[in-house]
């Protein structure tokens, strides 16, 4: 889970900083990380996505995006500031909070099962 953890932390900044321009992804969580083969984890759905200059530090945007529960409180709410890079990083550790927190759903008799994580 480390190395997951790792390469998610790898592409966000990737595409914040590694890119010609900006990428700022507004969606990052459990169902936008594809895992291949050898559990490499690859960014996905950038259907939110907004590109920027790599001058631009701070963005303004007309509405919130993102999912409930992963968006950063300055995309949701407007008297928060304008939105950054920091956005993603906010979501970021949103996810690595659900990653730590994950039960074990495998056993035999698990009554519950959870949406990333089927019994």
């Amino acid at each position: 889970m480390q190395n997951i953890a790792l390469g998610i932390a790898k592409g966000i900044e990737y595409l914040h900083q590694g890119c010609a321009q900006r990428i700022l992804h507004f969606d990052i969580k459990p169902h936008n990380i594809l895992l291949d083969q050898n559990f490499t984890p690859k960014i996905s759905d950038f259907g939110l996505a907004k590109l920027c200059n790599k001058e631009q530090s701070m963005i303004s945007m007309t509405m919130a995006r993102g999912t409930i529960g992963y968006i950063a409180p300055e995309v949701f709410s407007r008297n928060f500031g304008k939105v950054s890079t920091k956005s993603d990083v906010y979501s970021y550790g949103m996810l690595l909070l659900e990653m730590v927190g994950a039960k074990d759903h495998t056993s035999v008799g698990a009554e519950k099962s959870s949406a990333y994580f089927p019994a």
